[in-house]
Order: C-alpha cells, then structure tokens, then sequence
C-alpha cells in the first residue's frame, strides 16, 4: 500500500529518515533508513538518501510491501562459516542451497540454519529473512553476508546501495570470449515475454557487470564477473545478452550444456567495511569440488 506525506513548515530542514520516523511511529529508525536504502522512498518522485533534509511542500512517498510471516522452524544443517562477530556472519553457501523460505521452499534453507546456529539475527526484513541482507540463487555457491542487528544490516544495505560492497564471482560460460576484459551496462527488469525471467528491457533498472577472462576453452571460457549493481539474476541475464550464457542455466542457458546440476556460478569474493569498526574486511573462497572438476574435464577434453 502506498501512503504519502507533505511535509509542514514545521518539519523544514529535517531529515527524511527523522520525519519518517515521526509519521511511522511503530517503525525503527533503522527500518526506515533501510526502505529508503531499498529505494522504496521518494521525495517529489526522486530516490533520495537518508539525510536529505527536506523542505516544507515536498511531497514523501513511500510503499512497503506487506511482510506475511511464516512459521520458521530452526533446523540443524551444517553452515560453512567464514567469519562471525557480534555484528555480521560471512557464510560460505552451498550449491542447492535456497537463502530464505518461501512458498515453496519452507526448509531445508540457510535462514532454517541460521536460526538454529544464532538467536541473534536483525528483524528488518521480516520474519522469514531474518539477517538476510542480500540473497544468491539457489543454485550458485559462495559468500553472503547475514546482518546479526538492525544497525548492521541498515549499514550493510546502505554500502550496497551505494556500490561500496566488492562482489566477485566465478563462472563458465559457452563461447569464446574474445577480449581480456569488458563491461556490461544494460538496464534488467522483469522480461515482458515470460514473467519468471528477468531480461534486458528498457525501463529497466541500471545494471553493470565487468568481466575478466580467466582461461579459454575452445568451446567455453572460465571468466570473472565482478557486479557494480546487485539485480536479480544480473550475472545470468547479463552474460546471455553478450552470446555467453553460463553453462548449465536452466533458465538463461542453453539445452545443450555441460553436464551440471544448475548454473555453473560461485561467489568467490566480498569485501565490505565493518558497520561497527569501519574495517574493510575482504573474504575469498574457491569454488566447490565440482567446478573445479569441471574445469579439470575441460581441460582434458582440449
């Protein structure tokens, strides 16, 4: 539901943040910081940061989307932790792996796992994404980062917004990739055609990918995507609308692949600043056994 506000001559000068605040009392500062870090709030129809200060007339415009609780139940599942504090968790997740439940994945995922390993998880996102800051797909592998208190996860969400999260990922994709290195600017949205992909559409929100080939195949290259922005599938999507798609991609890919369970994708590395220290603290993992074995194939295969 969308609601508005105009603002009052007596509330001139003040932060957008700090009069959200005050017209949406039940809500926490840092809950508020976060929706407009989401970009779920406008000023006069523009995204705006959370210390703009406003003036008298402006027009705030906000729509939240109706959090509908489920019943998550902790449950025991092994959890590959890279790094854990009182503020974040760095998890190192596993390939089939859903981050969060959901119609159809109501176990058996990290926030299942989260909970039985910590009670102490941020509550900005709801009771089904407890912690969760950004997500990976089911089926590709590698670094997350799971907020443990409001505060963290507002300014984890901010640094990725404002492009300050370091985001690296592995791949193998089909085709040769003839230059060293490149980048990717088109807009992804949802795909007009077919309202399960996301596409290269127009009205799109902005997208950049650079990438880096690693090592070449005759029929496949080994490449580095590192993600200026975060959209769904943005690597998937991206990489099929140079002609590469990734090998393996039950949606983007082609029928004919290689032999994978799902996209052949890892989260290799992240870097972030500390919410509480203002460390930068980076984190790398090799890719899985099978990716590697992958790789290993190929290369006998040439």
């Amino acid at each position: 539901m969308s609601q508005q506000h105009v603002v009052t001559d007596f509330e001139s000068n003040l932060r957008v943040d700090k009069i959200l605040v005050n017209v949406n009392p039940t809500r926490s500062r840092s809950q508020i910081q976060l929706w407009i870090a989401e970009n779920y709030v406008t000023v006069n129809g523009s995204k705006v940061k959370a210390n703009y200060k406003c003036q008298s007339g402006d027009i705030i415009k906000w729509s939240i989307p109706e959090v509908k609780p489920l019943d998550v139940i902790a449950e025991d599942i092994p959890l590959a932790i890279v790094y854990e504090d009182s503020d974040l968790i760095v998890v190192n997740k596993s390939k089939g792996m859903v981050v969060h439940p959901s119609a159809g994945h109501q176990s058996g995922t990290l926030v299942n796992a989260l909970l039985h390993h910590c009670d102490d998880l941020s509550g900005i996102n709801g009771v089904e994404r407890p912690g969760i800051v950004h997500r990976i797909d089911k089926d590709t592998s590698g670094l997350l980062v799971v907020a443990k208190n409001d505060q963290s996860h507002t300014s984890l969400a901010e640094q990725l917004a404002n492009k300050e999260v370091e985001r690296k990922y592995e791949a193998i994709v089909h085709g040769v990739i003839e230059h060293e290195e490149g980048m990717i600017d088109a807009p992804i949205g949802r795909d007009p055609k077919d309202r399960q992909k996301m596409g290269i559409v127009d009205n799109g929100k902005p997208a950049i990918t650079h990438f880096q080939v690693l090592q070449r195949f005759p029929k496949y290259t080994h490449v580095e995507c590192q993600l200026e922005t975060g959209r769904t599938h943005q690597i998937r999507v991206h990489m099929k609308y140079i002609n590469h798609p990734l090998v393996g991609d039950p949606k983007y890919g082609l029928r004919k692949t290689l032999k994978t369970n799902g996209q052949v994708l890892h989260a290799r590395t992240l870097g972030l600043t500390h919410p509480t220290t203002a460390e930068w603290m980076r984190f790398e993992v090799d890719p899985p056994t099978y990716f590697q074995e992958l790789l290993g194939t190929l290369d006998k295969m040439y």
